[in-house]
């Protein structure tokens, strides 16, 4: 491999014209196609199979106008008088009759289309009542009954304080929803509730805008990638591109995720995924090739020669590093979960994207900068040497610490990130909502207004679905829809259930005009949908769903937005086991291809179940228990686990590759175990870390973004890279190669036979010497190298 890739560096050096116009016309193709055929996100976190996704099939095939728990934009305004006021003051109904009228006028509405939900509250609760009321008399039924239904689906508080209003933008589904339609409407309501006196808040699936994350979180990391490069290089043209590379690779990638949403439904989640991403391995994986480029520069005058063997050498890593992310990635999609599946995907394309244009485009671009490809030096590299001329910097000093008292620091680590990891067992998973929103939001404060008017469980009902089909007289099938009725009523933790809709063909009066074959449960429960409570009564439900249905007839089944996103996070964490096994079983393979060992891969991935145990716990403690007051409690999104152990196992090994590679590179070429580990941490450690720095920062920005998952993810995958990156790999995995010694390279015979050779080290190029092939080139190459021959640069070079 390291000769192929030889070859590939310094033929993208000499012909950098073609790589370089190969990469733009790319970008521009892949950039047309995303502005023509693009479709709107969604973020539908439906599984097909689960018990909650079959009753809305169900639900579809009784009722076909039925909307979609995901699709429907609904909006419900909470408008609220001040305490000891009631809505139907006059100065407070007015101004209610105001907001109804402006609602219509607002971006993707239809004024001519009819808004049910959109009556001043306090008309709207005593027309509900009067219908119930008039209902429940005419069949001879329980009014006390009626006036309680009534009560649950009220859109006015008990003491007229508190109302609602809901209405239904004018679009397909909630992906074709403009941004710039929600802050009219939140301009709207906030002139309303300044001139009025109410509080006016809004919440719903019609709030829900995808907005593509607006650019501080990718400029904060950016920022702090390019002062660490700075750092590293002294150089601005060299700090300058990685910055380069890994933007234009995001940017390539974006819009390849933009022109997948033509072919597959992406999560609107999937951008910011890419993009945390890119940024943090396109900066890394250039890097790494860029910094061995500047090492080579001091064994050999020709810049194509150096550009070939750190593609061959860096390079080699690299794509085995890249690999082991695209392994995490890609493996999701063996849990047969879609939406876990396409954002895989996706963010595997712009890791392989990221290790492509590392291969290519970097030594391209030095082919065109040549000997300016380190220009704008503020500082120059003059590292301490030892007796024997070799670098003596801070990486040489750290490794002679840890081997000191090696046993001494493998306790401590496990120790330290044993007791970080233990809030884990605390974990709560559950998706985003709006009563799990920051306080600050309107939807926070909608929801908060809800559950104080009407109970927590008006937030999150379930919608129980009755198939009747299979009753065949029209009588039995009435009392089967009543049985589940009281079926449902009668579990613990109901507030109340009612039968709110059948599909009985209707007249143009309103009225039945044949029997209904399936009918529409609401059942609130008395909990709030984030709460432990309503999940155990779904169970409740489920358990005992058959038996109603052996009684009745029916088909039952329970869906609605709450009973899906439950039923997701049990599909996650079944699937969690499955994943880790794919992952870590392919991962081990291609690590003991990489080092030709059985205990390297094997501490490796010890080392990284210690620091995902303890990036999960710190997560619990911070992000969900709310420790330190640095962000409000909230449930840990359902698939960020899965995500971070994928991501951050994918990084994990990429550092162990950086590393360990350098060290066995010392090992192949004669040096003991303890001085290849001392020359590894020599040659890698400075570089190792500003890569873990970069990628700290990357992720940290988007702790920023106001969206739930974006925000713990890029919390949980910044807190894996610093316990990964500086305790696990550059304090565990150096003490236990010291303890272990030489047996840490050891591999069966048997197995040595039958693996290839894949040379990640570059043992069989030549550093010191030039190879035949290189000298064939023009004579402005020839002019070109002399003119690198440049003394300040070489010194500068001289790693």
């Amino acid at each position: 491999m390291a000769r192929l890739l030889y070859r590939l560096g310094s033929t993208a050096f000499r012909r950098w014209p073609l790589f370089i116009a190969g990469w733009l016309v790319l970008i521009v193709a892949v950039g047309a196609i995303a502005a023509s055929a693009a479709k709107p996100f969604s973020d539908e976190f439906t599984i097909p199979g689960i018990p909650s996704e079959k009753a809305a099939d169900m639900q579809q095939e009784l009722f076909p106008d039925a909307g979609s728990a995901f699709d429907d934009a609904t909006v419900n305004v909470v408008v609220a008088a001040p305490e000891g006021s009631t809505l139907d003051e006059p100065e407070y109904a007015d101004a209610i009759a105001g907001l109804i009228a402006a609602i219509p006028e607002l971006p993707q509405m239809d004024p001519e289309a009819p808004q049910a939900g959109l009556a001043d509250p306090t008309v709207a609760a005593e027309q509900l009542e009067k219908s119930f009321v008039k209902g429940a008399k005419a069949a001879g039924g329980d009014v006390a009954q009626a006036r309680d239904n009534a009560a649950a689906l009220s859109p006015l508080s008990k003491d007229g304080r508190i109302g609602t209003l809901s209405f239904e933008w004018d679009v397909e589904s909630v992906g074709d929803l403009k941004p710039t339609s929600v802050e009219e409407l939140k301009e709207l309501l906030a002139e309303t509730s300044d001139e009025s006196g109410l509080t006016v808040e809004a919440n719903g699936q019609g709030m829900a805008v995808f907005e593509t994350p607006g650019g501080t979180a990718e400029l904060i990391g950016l920022g702090i990638a390019l002062l660490v490069l700075l750092l590293t290089f002294g150089s601005f043209m060299a700090a300058g591109l990685p910055l380069v590379n890994a933007i234009f690779g995001v940017g390539l990638s974006l819009a390849g995720v933009s022109a997948m949403t033509a072919f597959m439904d992406l999560n609107s989640s999937t951008t910011a995924l890419s993009t945390m991403i890119g940024l943090a391995v396109g900066i890394d994986y250039t890097l790494f090739i860029l910094a061995r480029y500047r090492t080579e520069l001091h064994h050999t005058d020709d810049r194509r020669h150096a550009a070939g063997i750190a593609v061959g050498t860096a390079g080699s890593a690299v794509v085995f590093a890249g690999l082991t992310v695209l392994i995490a990635l890609a493996a999701l999609s063996v849990v047969g979960i879609p939406f876990l599946t396409t954002m895989g995907l996706a963010a595997a394309a712009t890791v392989l994207i990221a290790v492509l244009v590392a291969l290519t485009l970097l030594p391209a671009i030095l082919g065109m900068t040549k000997s300016k490809a380190f220009a704008g030096r503020f500082r120059r590299y003059n590292p301490k040497r030892d007796d024997h001329g070799r670098v003596l910097n801070n990486g040489v000093r750290w490794a002679r610490v840890l081997a000191k008292a090696p046993v001494a620091w493998i306790v401590a680590v496990v120790v330290v990130l044993g007791a970080i990891a233990v809030p884990i067992s605390q974990m709560y998973l559950a998706f985003p909502s709006d009563s799990t929103a920051p306080s600050e939001t309107t939807e926070r404060k909608a929801a908060d207004l809800t559950e104080e008017a009407f109970g927590p469980g008006r937030q999150g009902p379930f919608v129980v679905v009755v198939d009747g089909r299979d009753i065949d007289d029209d009588d039995e099938r009435t009392a089967a829809f009543n049985e589940v009725v009281a079926w449902a009523s009668e579990q613990d933790e109901v507030a109340n259930a009612q039968m709110v809709a059948t599909n009985a063909p209707l007249g143009k009066d309103g009225a039945p005009t044949g029997p209904a074959t399936g009918a529409i449960i609401q059942l609130t429960p008395t909990s709030g949908p984030d709460d432990p409570a309503t999940l155990d009564l779904l169970d409740t439900l489920r358990d005992t769903e058959g038996d109603i249905e052996a009684a009745t007839g029916t088909t039952v089944g329970v869906t609605g937005l709450t009973a899906i996103t439950t039923d997701v996070s049990d599909q996650l964490n079944g699937a969690l086991p499955v994943y880790l096994a794919v992952v870590i079983g392919l991962a081990f393979i291609l690590l003991t291809l990489v080092f030709r060992s059985i205990l390297i891969p094997l501490t490796a991935t010890l080392g990284f179940l210690l620091s995902v145990l303890a990036t999960l716990g710190a997560t619990v403690a911070i992000f969900q228990e709310g420790w330190f007051g640095i962000f409000e409690g909230q449930p840990i999104v359902s698939f960020i686990p899965i995500f971070v152990i994928g991501v951050v196992f994918g990084l994990a090994m990429d550092y162990q590759v950086f590393l360990v590679t350098r060290m066995r590179e010392a090992h192949v070429h004669g040096l003991s175990t303890h001085e290849a580990v001392v020359d590894g941490f020599r040659n890698s450690a400075r570089v190792v870390t500003a890569a873990a720095a970069i990628m700290i920062a990357v992720f940290s920005g988007f702790v920023l973004e106001d969206d739930a998952i974006i925000k713990s993810m890029g919390f949980a995958l910044a807190l894996a890279i610093v316990f990964d990156a500086f305790v696990v790999r550059m304090v565990l995995i150096p003490s236990l190669i010291y303890v272990i010694g030489d047996k840490v390279w050891w591999l069966p015979k048997w197995l040595d036979r039958i693996l290839p050779n894949v040379d990640v080290e570059g043992e069989s190029l030549e550093r010191d010497s030039v190879p035949v092939n290189v000298h064939a080139h023009d004579a402005k190459d020839d002019k070109d190298d002399k003119d690198d021959k440049d003394d300040k640069d070489r010194e500068y070079a001289g790693a």
